[in-house]
């Protein structure tokens, strides 16, 4: 067995299942789509499920790939040992009704000891204990030794998730050497590293029933996996994935930078691991579009980087670092995935940005949870939530460094109060409409539709399906609300940040307003209608219409957002990439990766060369290609989709050319004008851009005309253009009578001052001054106090003011009295009281406000009984 690299092995793997006839496929994002069920994309199959399940059409019956994964259910583990990863990659072929047992079974030893040419004496195979026909194809038409074919139990054998499609596996293990035994019992199961799962066959052959029974499918299916990097961890003779040559060139670059070694010392060996890990899972994640947040998929890459970046400290590198480790991740994958080089230096902002926010706040929060610590066996909720809240400290990270000290953290406290921060869970649908998407409705005859609505915005068609007030039902009748589902259709359904159409479905003389279109995961169009007149029945012959101004007006926008995509690319740079997006009639929305605002300067260019390009008249065509010449023409993916064998291209002129399912104008003319209304960040490393275009301008110039009129009608002048050298003239003016009245002011409070001066009281030697001075404010308070503070070496100054309905007390203590006892704070905190408030601070300065001014005098009067307690004198 010769040394591979791990991409080497790679490409090995992939070409020999190409030789196969199987298409191989590029690795799917790690965000999947479609699918609530998972946070991030976990195993091979996983992108694939609509495949397997039969609601979507492979673009082959067998395809191999090798897929990009996270897995996340015991972060606080990698690092520990050397067996834990969250970053790995999946090798895997696959066939959705295609190849069976007999094929799968013999390419795999093929691969292994023609390709990989390693020896038939050190491969085991396992086999669940009922699957006779998988053994003896391994024995009988493979080869191997009777007892190197292993029965297993349902346990370790079999694969079932719940009812659905399931079935026996069989594994092939390595025998790693009798050094690495646990003892003379040794065998394939046993928890030691003697013998290695390489590669995982599952021979998907059953549907379980919900009585629990099996039925045999007509089409059985296979799904493979193996771990790339244990199969170059083998390969390569090394003990575990931290050893492997790519993830080796990352952790020695760490080692450079701390100025470490590995296998030195264990405390530096697991925080090598730990940041090893878990930079390789950050630029791939940053990569695929995830963007750190407090949530969801963003708050496990947040805790992947803080966590990194904690475990660089306790290497003593107190400086940012991981950006920088990020080229050699990059460098070391970018082959097979050319998008990290594309996307360097936007992966590498992101994580700087989220490290220089780390870096401002974990000192503060490690003293602060070192304090938490002091004399405590655990950490409340209330504290872990602060840390979090406050000082950005994941709850796994708190609860990681609590552990090392020997404490544990209330984790249902932290739940409560996270809870009771957010008043109201999130929604997760949204408001208003009258059928929600929870709402699953089996439509008997329903196919999926068939979409007309980029030829024709009218058609005839027949109902297939209908739902009225939330219920299946035959007829909808007027005054209903619920959904029509038809054969075919003109109308876009909701998809791609394009909003679903609007319009008529009529029959004779019934008629139904569709007031919303969506698309069902098989790909059935619902129209949600409210009926206005007559009735409608399954089967009905109807006519449906488009409203063409909005379609138009979606089109405006639409076609606008891809000009804009390409001049925030000329302008910004090639890091720019779609991050999500909104047409609707009225407005565009769209999410761009960006790592700071943009200038007005940068702003006023981007809309420049969109309205250029409108002013242009570039023809929009839209053409169906093959998905290889859409990429030779350049044409640019929209993020987080996955592409057939055959594309949809929109290009506009030889300006842009996009991947795009969306509705668009046919010249760029049509879309009349481009205006931009704000730009502004909605995440970390993702800008926001909003605009309007066609009547959305003429609307916008009409309200900023407006505006302008009842600006000078303010200002009182009739010369528009004249307006801003008004109202700046009208601000000097103000400026200069607001100095005029603080000089007023200042000169007030000074006489009151000095009249409260003359009333000074002596408890023992500290001076006390206590008074009410209305129509002051909190500010214009403390400026006495000041004032009056530098006339007297020992004393306290109470001052209250009821000014505006609103009731101020502002205490201030000399440091001599503080030596004494006086605290302004405690002050504050027991005369606010008496006035219906509350208030605190400092010994030296304090502050309150109350509800109650018929008791200030009250709280004022209890002051010198306060200070007589606080500093042990007498009155």
């Amino acid at each position: 067995m010769e040394y591979m690299g791990l991409n080497e092995i790679r490409e090995k793997f992939l070409s020999f299942f190409e030789s196969k006839g199987m298409l191989r496929i590029d690795s799917f994002p790690l965000i999947p789509k479609n699918d609530n069920s998972l946070l991030l994309i976990n195993s091979g199959m996983a992108p694939m499920k609509p495949w397997f399940t039969g609601a979507e059409e492979p673009p082959r019956r067998r395809v191999t790939t090798c897929q990009k994964c996270i897995r996340t259910p015991d972060i606080e583990r990698v690092g520990k040992t050397a067996r834990h990863g969250t970053f790995f990659e999946m090798l895997g072929n696959f066939s959705f009704g295609d190849y069976f047992k007999h094929e799968a079974i013999a390419w795999a030893w093929e691969f292994f000891t023609e390709v990989m040419k390693i020896p038939k004496d050190v491969l085991w195979i396992t086999v669940y204990e009922e699957d006779d026909e998988a053994r003896d194809i391994w024995i009988n038409e493979i080869g191997v030794a009777p007892e190197r074919v292993v029965k297993m139990g349902k346990e370790d054998n079999f694969w079932e998730h719940g009812t659905g499609p399931c079935g026996p596996c069989s594994e092939i293990h390595v025998d790693r050497g009798e050094h690495l035994s646990c003892g003379p019992d040794c065998k394939i199961g046993c928890d030691c590293d003697r013998f290695m799962e390489l590669w995982n066959l599952v021979f998907t052959q059953f549907d379980k029933k919900e009585d629990g029974t099996y039925e045999r499918l007509a089409n059985p299916n296979i799904d493979t996996g193996m771990g790339l990097e244990r199969l170059a961890a083998y390969v390569q003779g090394v003990d575990n994935l931290f050893e492997v040559d790519t993830v080796q060139d990352v952790m020695k670059h760490i080692c450079k930078v701390a100025g470490v070694e590995y296998k030195k010392d264990n405390k530096t060996d697991v925080s090598l691991r730990v940041i090893t890990d878990h930079i390789r899972s950050t630029v791939m994640m940053i990569s695929d579009g995830v963007i750190p947040s407090n949530e969801g998929r963003g708050y496990v890459l947040r805790r992947l980087l803080r966590r990194a970046a904690r475990h660089g400290k306790l290497l003593g590198i107190n400086r940012q670092f991981l950006f920088e480790v990020a080229d050699t991740v990059i460098d070391a994958s970018k082959s097979a995935y050319p998008e990290l080089e594309e996307k360097r230096e936007y992966i590498k902002n992101i994580i700087k940005i989220e490290e220089a926010r780390f870096d401002a706040t974990i000192d503060n929060g490690l003293a602060v949870l070192n304090d938490y610590m002091k004399d405590s066996k655990e950490i409340t909720g209330e504290q872990a939530f602060k840390l979090h809240d406050t000082y950005g400290f994941p709850l796994d990270l708190t609860i990681e460094i609590a552990g090392e000290n020997g404490l544990t953290v209330d984790v249902d406290g932290f739940g409560k109060a996270m809870a009771e921060q957010k008043e109201t869970a999130r929604k997760s649908r949204k408001d208003g409409s009258s059928w929600e998407s929870d709402n699953v409705f089996e439509f008997e005859n329903a196919q999926p539709t068939v979409f007309l609505g980029y030829d024709t915005l009218e058609a005839e068609s027949e109902i297939v399906g209908i739902a009225a007030e939330g219920e299946v039902s035959a007829v909808i009748s007027e005054g209903e609300v619920g959904v029509i589902v038809t054969k075919e259709t003109p109308f876009y359904a909701e998809m791609g940040g394009q909003v679903g159409d609007i319009g008529i479905i009529s029959a004779g003389n019934a008629e139904a307003h569709v007031t919303d279109t969506k698309k069902t995961g098989d790909g059935i169009y619902i129209h949600e209608v409210f009926v206005d007149k007559g009735k409608f029945e399954t089967g009905n012959k109807v006519r449906l219409s488009v409203n063409v101004k909005n379609r138009t007006a979606i089109g405006r926008n639409h076609s606008a957002t891809h000009l804009l995509h390409k001049a925030l690319k000329e302008e910004l740079g090639g890091h720019v990439a779609q991050a999500g997006s909104l047409v609707t009639p009225d407005h565009l929305r769209f999410d761009f990766s960006h790592f700071e605002a943009m200038t007005s300067e940068q702003l006023a260019r981007v809309e420049d060369k969109v309205n250029e390009m409108i002013l242009s008249s570039l023809p929009i065509v839209t053409r169906e290609l093959p998905i290889e010449e859409a990429k030779g023409l350049g044409a640019a993916a929209q993020f987080g989709e996955k592409y057939g064998d055959v594309v949809r291209v929109v290009s506009m002129g030889d300006y842009s050319i996009e991947f795009c399912g969306g509705t668009h104008l046919t010249n760029t003319s049509q879309i009349g004008l481009f205006k931009l209304i704000s730009e502004g960040g909605v995440a970390a490393g993702v800008r926001r851009i909003e605009a309007v275009t066609g009547e959305g301008v003429l609307r916008y110039i009409k309200e900023k005309d407006n505006l302008i009129q009842s600006t000078a009608k303010i200002l009182k002048t009739n010369l528009l253009n004249e307006i801003d050298k008004k109202a700046e003239v009208m601000t000097f003016e103000l400026k200069s009578a607001q100095r005029e009245l603080e000089k007023i002011k200042t000169q007030l409070a000074s006489a009151k001052a000095n009249d409260v001066l003359a009333g000074i009281k002596h408890i023992g030697d500290i001076d006390l001054i206590t008074a009410q001075l209305d129509g002051m404010t909190a500010d214009d308070l403390k400026k006495a106090a000041d004032d009056m503070k530098e006339k007297i070496d020992c004393g306290v100054i109470v001052l209250a003011s009821d000014t505006d309905n609103k009731i101020t007390f502002v205490a201030m203590a000399t440091k001599a009295a503080v030596a004494a006892g006086a605290h302004a704070g405690n002050i504050i905190r027991e005369i606010t009281q008496i006035a219906g408030g509350r208030g605190g601070g400092k010994p030296d300065m304090a502050q309150g406000g109350g509800k109650n001014a018929e008791k200030i005098d009250d709280a004022l009067a209890r002051v010198d009984e306060i200070v007589a307690q606080q500093t042990g004198r007498t009155l």
